[in-house]
């Protein structure tokens, strides 16, 4: 059988380890992204266009974490994908959880200091949400790009997103107590697991187990 190839993209701020407990057999084969620099003023669409740069083989699937789960939305735009994965994101703006809606409409959320954000405890708070304070030391090394720029623009690239429809090739996979984006604003199609924010992490082996039926299931 061909090689199946996932690119995989952490969620905002995220280092690329946070995928270093999926493990999928033969014939997937794992390609890890990165955030790169965004360009003054740059918008989503844009940078998507330039991390599609980074996708070097046909029809493939891409992953995306939180915030990459947007952007992975944005990427598949510009090439021909086999499937779309999003794991603790949304499928469109009306997923968006209350508190961003009200940031879009109020621009509220360019008036906080980014220092807030660039302090490690609250940037692993703000990135994995609130149910893994216990684990505040284990999550900091899965946390990278802490530069204030890109951190101003992640923020207000997610605040803005303005795709009304969900795509027709995406599955979602979502912890059920997920605090970052409540399943409560969710729509189908869903695949709701245990777990809150983080479950890329705590539950790597329900991923191992399931994903490969998902992506052969109908193609």
């Amino acid at each position: 059988m061909s090689p199946i190839h996932i690119y995989c993209m952490p969620g905002m701020a995220a280092s690329p380890k946070i995928f270093e407990f999926l493990d999928l057999p033969k014939p997937f084969e794992i390609h890890l992204l990165s955030w790169i620099p965004p360009n003054k003023n740059e918008s989503l669409v844009s940078y998507a266009k330039r991390m599609c740069e980074n996708i070097s083989h046909n029809n493939p699937v891409l992953l995306g974490v939180s915030f990459g789960g947007v952007l992975v939305q944005e990427m598949a735009k510009h090439i021909s994908v086999r499937n779309i994965v999003i794991v603790s994101s949304v499928k469109n703006k009306k997923e968006l959880p209350f508190s961003m809606k009200m940031s879009k409409k109020t621009n509220i959320h360019k008036l906080l200091p980014v220092q807030w954000i660039k302090n490690i405890d609250n940037l692993v708070l703000f990135v994995f949400g609130q149910g893994i304070k216990r684990r505040l030391e284990l999550y900091q090394r899965y946390l990278s790009v802490r530069d204030p720029e890109y951190l101003h623009w992640a923020i207000n690239s997610m605040v803005h997103w303005n795709q009304s429809n969900t795509p027709e090739n995406i599955f979602h996979i979502h912890g059920a107590s997920d605090n970052v984006f409540p399943v409560k604003n969710l729509s189908k199609p869903l695949i709701k697991i245990k777990g809150g924010h983080a479950v890329i992490l705590t539950r790597a082996d329900w991923l191992n187990n399931e994903l490969p039926k998902l992506l052969t299931k109908n193609n």
